[in-house]
Parts: structure tokens; C-alpha cells; sequence
């Protein structure tokens, strides 16, 4: 992604504008008695015409209906005040519904069969598109696919549009700004400043002196818990399971492997060892804690550091926290020239219009997405209520009115490398899976770092074999 689009995507400035347009109707005439005979003829013809301009009317508009299969939980009651909208305004039929955490492949799975099937879905990335391209609408003359940016931002089969990201996001390790500054008051301080946290060395510096003081300090733990149930152990086994693959990749100069070696798997293993040590919890009970214990445990001020992103936001100012109390830093691993490394930056949420779908139908998803796009209302709630940076042209007046945001494009601008989201390169949901409980078995003490190391290098090539055996 390039620095100069994705700064412009993440520093937009707020101006709101609505314009609505309304038809005239015209107005009927009478006709004197005398010619009654006339007139009636003329009214059945003139009925015959109405009819069959209504007919027209029905035809070019369509019955169509939207069924949204939503990937975002922390974002499903704003998407449904949003398609209310929408069916308020056009009458259009809007449905939407969220799968939970951690279940959208089998959910769509599950929903792609039914006669009434999502009109709207989403894949991950270019690993998404290559199980669902069959399912997929050629964007590339829609509405929507000219008020994009940049292809940087779609996915394409060929010449066809197979899929339009409509989220640029951002993670990294959400830190407390209070608690910090207090910490770097302290005598026993070992940095006085974020900005000296610039390698996994300083951050893991921190995070011991952090752990060892923490009573001192009022908290339980320098991180949160890294919970591994399905609502919280894809900020491990996906997120940050990112890094070694982005710095493998960046070593060999490749986008994507058949064969992962695991260059940098030590390094994963050093990140893994902090998150679970330097912690609220011990790690024995990481397969209870889940993602709400961490958000709770992080608004609390229990803990000063929180591996997120920037969808974090509503949950955290919901729990009370203020905009000044959060800052945002990279996840460091202890990889050569981090020091110039920036946060996680990307997109795994691209729309896809099934094209099994009836023709009204795709129709109606269209002319929805492009409202989304466009408008007012849909530009507001999508940067307001659901804090999403869009790659989309109206955007440039709708800034997200989240914090972490601007922190995102605080390091763009300080010429830092941003993390590429290359977990969209993950082989399947089972790998993922696989490294998930090794990960934990791990943590546990009921597995070594070995099982890990073959689930994540074996498991890859074992799952990229069995996809194209299919």
C-alpha cells in the first residue's frame, strides 16, 4: 500500500453535505359531459398507457432486496440502523445479519446454500477470493468500483472486480497514555519517554520493569490476557502471527508462499513469551479468558498495554476511557530495522456481490453499496458510528472520529514503514486453528514451541496442498 494514498485515506477532513433531488406530479384535467363517450375511450386508453408504464416503472426498478452477511460483530447494530435507513428512504428491503466471532467462513458457508442466499458478503483477501470467486459479481462497471481510490484497494480476477476493501485498518499494542506517564516518573524507569520504545529490547524492558512494579503502579499486569476462545485468539494466532510472515516475505522479496520456512519464528516466540508473562493472569488459564476480559481489563486500567486496532475504539470509549489515554504502538519482535517500523496497516474486509443472485437483486445490493458510498448518512455512519477509515472518494470530507486513527497516520507521516497485512496470505481458517492451540498448549505447559513451529511451517504446506487438490 502506498504511503502517499494510504496518509491521504487516513487524514481526511470533515465537511457534511446532502442533496436530494424530488420529482414533479403531474396534475389530471377533466373533461365536459357532452363529450363523454370521447372522454371514456380516451381514459381506457390512457389507463392502458398508465399500466404499462407502471409495468415499465417495475421492470427498470425491480423487486429487489439486500442481504448483508456482516463479518463485524462490534459494528452489527450500527449497519442495522443503517440499512433501516436505507429501506426507510427507498423502500428497498435491507437485511442484515452478523456472524459471530470467529464463524464467518462457515456461517457463509452455511448461508451461501440457502434459497435465499447473502446478496452481499465479504472475503479476507486474495486467500478469501480464491474460495469464493465463483460466487463473485464483476464489479468493474459498477457505481461503487468508480468511487474507489485506487486498485490498491480491490481485489481482481484478471480484468473482472472481484472485490472492494470498504475498511483500511490498523493495529499494533494499544497503550495506556496515563498510566505510562506515571511509570515514566519513576525512579525505576528504565525509559522516560514512548518515543525511546522503538525495538522489542525497549519494549520488553518496559514491560518487565512494568511487571515488577506493578503493585507500585496500581496495575495487575504490564499486558492484558492474550485469551485464546474464539472471540480474542485472532489477535494471536492471525494478527500476530503477521509479523514473521511480513518480515519473511520482506527478506525473500515475495508477496506470498506455498512453503513458509518460518524465518522468523523465534522472534514470534519472543513476542508470545511477553504477552503471556508480563500479564494480568497467568498463562495456565489463557483458554478461559476471552476478548472482553482483556477490553475490560484494559479500560480499567488493570493493564498498560493491549495488542488491537483501531476497531477497538468504541468498545474502549464506551468503557469510559478518554481519546488523550490511548496511544498506539508497533508490535516489535526483535527484527533488523524495526526501529523504522510502523503500525499494521490494511484490509481483510472486501465486498463481494453474489452473482447467483437474482438480477433485481444485485441490482438493489449495487445501488445500496453506491448509497453507502455516497451519502450523507452512509458516509457519516461508516467514519462516525463505526470509526472506518474508506478508500473512497467522498470519504476526504468524513474523518473517523477515532483517535487511534490519527495515530496511524502519525507514523505514515514520520516516514515509518507501515506492517503489511500479509495474515491474508494465511493458507485457511484450519492453519490458523492449528497454530491457535498450539499457542495455547504452549502457554499452558502442555506443549512445546516445536509443535508450534510445525503447525505454523508444516501445517501451511500441509493446508496449501490440500486446497489444490480440491
Amino acid at each position: 500500500m502506498k504511503k502517499k494514498l494510504l496518509s491521504a485515506v487516513l487524514s481526511a477532513a470533515m465537511v457534511a453535505s446532502v442533496i436530494t433531488g424530488c420529482g414533479a406530479k403531474d396534475t389530471a384535467t377533466t373533461t365536459p359531459a357532452a363529450d363523454n363517450t370521447e372522454t371514456k375511450t380516451e381514459q381506457a386508453a390512457d389507463n392502458t398507457d398508465t399500466a404499462t408504464a407502471d409495468k415499465a416503472d417495475e421492470t427498470a426498478t425491480g423487486n429487489g432486496k439486500v442481504y448483508y452477511l456482516n463479518f463485524k460483530p462490534e459494528q452489527a447494530q450500527a449497519w442495522e440502523a443503517l440499512a433501516a435507513k436505507y429501506t426507510e428512504q427507498t423502500g428497498v428491503e435491507v437485511a442484515v445479519q452478523t456472524a459471530a466471532s470467529g464463524t464467518y467462513e462457515s456461517t457463509l458457508k452455511s448461508e451461501i446454500a440457502k434459497t435465499e442466499a447473502p446478496t452481499l458478503f465479504q472475503v479476507n483477501g486474495p486467500v478469501g477470493l480464491s474460495t469464493w470467486k465463483d460466487y463473485c459479481y464483476d464489479l468493474s462497471s459498477s457505481d461503487i468500483y468508480s468511487q474507489v481510490k485506487s486498485d490498491d484497494f480491490v481485489l481482481k480476477e484478471g480484468d473482472e472486480v472481484k472485490g472492494i476493501a470498504y475498511v483500511v485498518e490498523t493495529y499494533g499494542i494499544i497503550y495506556n497514555a496515563d498510566i505510562l506517564n506515571d511509570y515514566f516518573g519513576k525512579d525505576y524507569a528504565v525509559v522516560k519517554s514512548v518515543d525511546e520504545i522503538n525495538s522489542f529490547d525497549k519494549l520488553k524492558a518496559v514491560a518487565d520493569s512494568i511487571q515488577e512494579n506493578k503493585d507500585d503502579l496500581g496495575v495487575k499486569g504490564a499486558f492484558t490476557s492474550a485469551g485464546m476462545d474464539s472471540s480474542s485468539d485472532w489477535r494471536f494466532k492471525t494478527h500476530l502471527a503477521n509479523l514473521p510472515i511480513y518480515y519473511e516475505y520482506k527478506a525473500d522479496g515475495i508477496g506470498s508462499t506455498d512453503a513458509i520456512k518460518g524465518t522468523y519464528l523465534d522472534n514470534y516466540k519472543n513476542i508470545w513469551d511477553l504477552y503471556i508473562t508480563d500479564a494480568t493472569c497467568a498463562p495456565t488459564v489463557l483458554s478461559s479468558k476471552t476478548g472482553e476480559d482483556a477490553t475490560a481489563e484494559f479500560a480499567l486500567g488493570e493493564a498498560v498495554f493491549y495488542q488491537n486496532g483501531t476497531w477497538a475504539y468504541g468498545d474502549l470509549s464506551s468503557n469510559g476511557m478518554a481519546d488523550e489515554s490511548l496511544g498506539m504502538l508497533p508490535i516489535y519482535i526483535g527484527a533488523e530495522g524495526e526501529e523504522n517500523q510502523g503500525l499494521c496497516t490494511g484490509s481483510e474486509n472486501y465486498w463481494c456481490v453474489n452473482k447467483n443472485a437474482s438480477e433485481d437483486d444485485i441490482k438493489a445490493t449495487l445501488d445500496f453499496l453506491n448509497w453507502v458510498v455516497t451519502s450523507d448518512e452512509g458516509c457519516s455512519a461508516l467514519s462516525g458510528e463505526m470509526g472506518f477509515v474508506s478508500p473512497f472518494k467522498a470519504f476526504d470530507n468524513y474523518p473517523a472520529s477515532n483517535p487511534l486513527i490519527n495515530i496511524a497516520n502519525d507514523y505514515v507521516s514520520a516516514g515509518k514503514t507501515s506492517v503489511s497485512w500479509t495474515f491474508t496470505t494465511m493458507p485457511s481458517e484450519n492453519w490458523k486453528n492449528g497454530v491457535g492451540s498450539a499457542l495455547l498448549e504452549y502457554a499452558q505447559g502442555t506443549g512445546d514451541w516445536d509443535t508450534v513451529v510445525t503447525k505454523f511451517v508444516d501445517g501451511w504446506a500441509e493446508e496449501i496442498a490440500a486446497t489444490k487438490a480440491e
